[in-house]
């Protein structure tokens, strides 16, 4: 069955994440698949970012490389079980200061790579998506440790 596209407008308007609820809903089922998708989501938001940049649009290309982050935290959170991903499953969506407090647990396990492509991440997301205040060359270069924690994550997961 196909969602129309009329209902997940209508739930994006209203903030409902509907690719975060399908996921989380398929993780009850199959932890493992769920990851493995937020990784390959991950991947297409990292090559999407790549392309905005040589396009020279900064704005597009940070919003892309904050999602990169943004699932790779998602896809790390359910595989270690952490309680800010079983938080999330039971109020059926996430919030960025969890996101950043799972960043840092997550950064205390496995290495500051994490807390790292998160924090650029999150620079992004604020002065490059939503303020619109970086260059290309500014965005590409907080791009990078983005790269190394989407290449880190694919070898955990």
């Amino acid at each position: 069955m196909e969602i129309p596209e009329e209902v997940i407008k209508k739930a994006e308007e209203k903030g409902i994440n509907v690719t975060d609820l399908i996921l989380m809903e398929l993780s009850k089922k199959d932890p493992s698949e769920a990851i493995k998708i937020r990784l390959d989501l991950a991947k297409k938001y990292m090559a999407e970012a790549e392309e905005y940049l040589k396009k020279g649009d900064a704005v597009q290309a940070s919003e892309k490389a904050y999602k990169v982050a943004e699932e790779v935290v998602k896809a790390l959170s359910e595989k270690f079980n952490l309680q800010e991903y079983q938080q999330a499953v039971k109020e059926g969506r996430w919030y960025t200061y969890t996101l950043g407090e799972s960043a840092s647990i997550l950064s205390e396990k496995l290495g500051d790579w994490v807390l790292e492509g998160w924090s650029n991440a999150y620079f992004l997301h604020v002065w490059g998506f939503y303020e619109g205040k970086l260059k290309v060359e500014y965005v590409s270069r907080y791009i990078n440790p983005i790269k190394r924690m989407l290449e880190e994550a694919e070898k955990i997961i």
